[in-house]
């Protein structure tokens, strides 16, 4: 689904956000069209996430997770068994792939899978010299060299 809003407004009063922008004038293009396997996002409403997907009947060596700057990746692929004579398979044993877009400073923390649920544990961390910080205001350059000039004028009368 294609949006017809223009953003050139917002871009003209802001500075890097330019990423943000092309995500969401072509956000539909970065969406897969296939929805296997589904997936549940947590947040903790503070700095902590939890992406959980079900992952029944892959083993922990069969599961992969990439993750690249903005981008985690997790992907699986089944090991080849040997030739069963199923009746019905209702258990998917596709092969997959799953790509999460991160925002800025969101680092992956670790990985468990516990009853055929894999859980993804990620946690956003600012780095100290990119938080808010108060920013002193000193004395203007012109009210320095103002007592300054006076101090030298009264040392030339003390003298005299």
């Amino acid at each position: 689904m294609r949006t017809n809003f223009d953003f050139a407004p917002f871009r003209r009063s802001t500075v890097g956000f330019d990423r943000l922008f092309e995500l969401l004038e072509n956000g539909s293009s970065m969406i897969p069209a296939d929805n296997y396997p589904p997936f549940d996002i947590e947040h903790d409403g503070g700095d902590r996430y939890r992406i959980t997907l079900p992952v029944a009947g892959f083993g922990q060596d069969e599961i992969d997770i990439t993750a690249k700057q903005n981008l985690l990746v997790v992907s699986g692929k089944k090991s080849e068994e040997e030739e069963r004579n199923y009746v019905h398979r209702g258990i998917a044993a596709r092969s997959f792939e799953r790509r999460f877009a991160l925002g800025d400073f969101i680092q992956v923390r670790g990985a468990e899978m516990k009853d055929g649920l894999l859980s993804i544990e990620l946690v956003r961390e600012i780095p100290e010299e990119m938080k808010p910080r108060k920013i002193e205001i000193g004395g203007s350059t012109s009210q320095t060299l103002t007592d300054q000039r006076v101090g030298n004028d009264n040392s030339e009368r003390q003298a005299a």
